[in-house]
């Protein structure tokens, strides 16, 4: 038996998010689908465990997944052989042998995710999956003071959607970035662990910055609040990317 780290890409646009769920026996998940696809390789019922357990509609370039097998495939070969076993919106770009008490989700000490934004001023046809079109002038400037404001060590409980299990809602964000390069602008939140929708919510909370909706400082009032209603809206999926895991 050995226990295999794994680095995924994938389009989450056809997938009802990471996990699979209880009771939806037809709702197509990521994890579900590489779970098959391990079946098919290696005739083994093999339980995948995830870094970041994606919504439905979010992407990944960078997510990172563990299992056990006993398969005699070579580590350096498991990728390609799996990828002939996945459909092509989800693909294994590396693998590597790890410890037993390795844990995707555990042993990891920060994640990032990349939200895109399209301010065109019409919505790029080729970017429809991975960018949320927002067709107004946003003001760069006050995002960029108002995600200041997001780093540090915080409870982000204004950040969390409903149906949260969390039971502790301190979490730590390294960086909080805003760029624009051309018609795009793009957010960059690392942490060392997200709460549910957190992401998403610190996106449309910087959005309302960005229309002029709420003040930049005000992003500490909302953090203060430590409810979910003083917070902006919840970015749509599509925009959202699991860049990278670090451990």
């Amino acid at each position: 038996m050995k226990c295999l780290k794994m680095i995924l890409q994938y389009d989450g646009t056809n997938y009802n998010g990471w996990q699979i769920q209880t009771g939806q026996a037809k709702s197509r998940t990521i994890q579900g689908t590489i779970q098959e696809a391990l079946y098919k390789l290696t005739g083994e019922k093999i339980k995948v465990t995830a870094a970041g357990r994606t919504d439905a509609g979010v992407h990944a370039r960078g997510q990172v997944i563990n299992f056990k097998t006993e398969s005699t495939i070579p580590v350096s070969r498991f990728p390609k052989a799996l990828n002939s076993c996945l459909p092509p919106d989800i693909v294994a770009v590396a693998a590597e042998q790890v410890d037993e008490q390795f844990h995707a989700r555990y042993s990891a000490k920060r994640k990032l995710y990349r939200y895109t934004i399209d301010v065109s001023p019409y919505p790029d046809v080729f970017r429809r999956r991975y960018a949320y079109h927002v067709p107004y002038s946003l003001k760069l400037s006050r995002m960029e003071e108002a995600a200041s404001y997001i780093e540090g060590n915080h409870d982000f409980r204004s950040f969390c959607a409903a149906g949260s299990s969390a039971k502790n809602f301190v979490r730590t964000v390294e960086m909080c970035r805003v760029s624009k390069r051309d018609n795009i602008i793009e957010i960059d939140v690392m942490a060392n662990g997200f709460l549910y929708h957190m992401a998403r919510i610190i996106v449309g909370t910087l959005l309302e910055v960005g229309k002029g909706k709420i003040k930049p400082e005000d992003v500490k009032r909302i953090i203060a609040a430590k409810n979910r209603d003083a917070a902006g809206p919840t970015a749509p999926s599509h925009g959202l990317c699991l860049e990278k895991v670090e451990y």
